[in-house]
């Protein structure tokens, strides 16, 4: 096991009222407040926004909003959130809605604090150190952003989509009511099961060795999404499987399972890259890019592909010929994305063509070699595209 340090501050509250508690939770930490979200119908014709507003007016919070966040979130909308900051001396944050709402939410946080501009940070220009604190609604299991300490944005004068990390920006509190995911279209549902699964398929395929802990930790939850996907795909209105998978991208995402262990990371960038060109949905991009990936790297590590195999689908392994136990584990990987409609290939995300491949291979690896377990130059990124059309 490596060395690690692991913190995780935010209170959760899972309930079928959580969203109720939004006000009394806010008014812990300032008396006035941004309440960031998408501004679709959705909100408005649930009655969501109605009773988001009546909890912060029934707890004395004085609220100023930030509609109109977009899949794929940019930059443009944040700096629109940080001048309202400044202007109402806004005190903490609320997002209500899925990962694009929460990362826009953090930027905005993050911007409010620094007197340059907040893409600094994204492009690595800057060092983050403070940011407005952070309350989040939760609407869409997948991205996790709900506990972690990241934010993805995306800029479209540059075309690039990068992040920033920050423990200071895990939020202060987490509301889940799982009465509010059951009208997700299956579409969403599916690339938020993707995008979950993904989170721990970042972190599991590791180097490090002797970490019996998390590779359990990992596989538990790995079936844990199995067993709720299939129940969720034959009936989209079971509680149990919504309220499961509310937790679940929270925990997959929290840096919990990453205690002790190097991650890669390297499917995530590589995605980014089609997210910023294309405006692919996040969840799309894993799931045409995982088994890519993984047939690109596993001779690096056959070991941990044949446990990944044999522990998470129940392949039998064959001694004879691990190599066989660990493709037949890809193939059960993606014949899994396959099972709910998930695209596997470019084609089906609407790239018809291979123009930009070698840009976004030099966007993915314009700060270095990316991935854990194998590193990974633009040479790799551009020929792992190309599998995956």
């Amino acid at each position: 096991m490596d060395s690690f340090e692991f913190m995780s501050p935010t209170k959760f509250i899972l309930d079928k009222d959580a969203d109720q508690l939004c006000g009394q939770e806010i008014r812990k930490i300032s008396d006035n407040v941004l309440f960031v979200h998408y501004g679709d119908g959705y909100m408005y014709k649930s009655g969501l926004h109605g009773r988001i507003m009546d909890a912060l007016e029934a707890a004395g919070v004085t609220c100023y909003e930030l509609p109109g966040v977009e899949p794929n979130p940019k930059v443009g909308l944040v700096r629109e959130g940080i001048g309202l900051c400044r202007e109402h001396q806004i005190g903490c944050v609320l997002a209500v809605g899925g990962g694009s709402v929460i990362d826009t939410a953090k930027a905005v946080a993050l911007g409010a604090k620094y007197d340059g501009d907040v893409w600094d940070f994204y492009s690595k220009k800057a060092v983050p150190t403070e940011a407005l604190p952070v309350g989040t609604v939760m609407t869409l299991p997948a991205t996790g952003s709900e506990g972690s300490n990241g934010s993805v944005l995306n800029n479209p004068e540059t075309g690039e989509s990068a992040d920033v990390m920050a423990d200071f920006l895990r939020p202060a509190f987490t509301l889940m009511n799982p009465d509010l995911t059951l009208t997700i279209p299956r579409r969403q549902t599916v690339f938020g099961i993707v995008d979950m699964f993904s989170h721990v398929l970042e972190r599991y395929f590791s180097s490090s060795v002797n970490v019996n802990l998390t590779d359990y930790m990992c596989e538990g939850v790995m079936k844990a999404i199995l067993v709720n996907a299939r129940a969720l795909m034959e009936n989209m209105d079971d509680y149990n499987a919504r309220a499961e998978f509310m937790w679940t991208a929270i925990v997959a995402h929290n840096g919990l399972l990453a205690a002790g262990r190097n991650q890669d990371w390297a499917t995530h960038t590589i995605g980014a890259q089609l997210s910023a060109q294309y405006n692919a949905v996040h969840g799309s991009t894993l799931s045409v890019l995982f088994p890519c990936w993984a047939k690109y790297v596993y001779k690096e590590n056959i070991p941990r592909f044949v446990q990944f195999a044999n522990r998470v689908f129940d392949v039998e392994v064959d001694f004879y010929d691990q190599e066989k136990t660990a493709l037949e584990g890809i193939r059960r990987l993606k014949e899994f994305f396959l099972s709910m409609g998930a695209p596997v290939t470019l084609k089906e995300i609407g790239v018809e063509t291979d123009e930009k491949f070698r840009k976004m291979a030099e966007d993915a690896c314009r700060f270095g070699s990316i991935g854990g377990l194998k590193s990974l130059n633009a040479d790799d990124v551009e020929a792992i595209y190309r599998m995956a059309q």
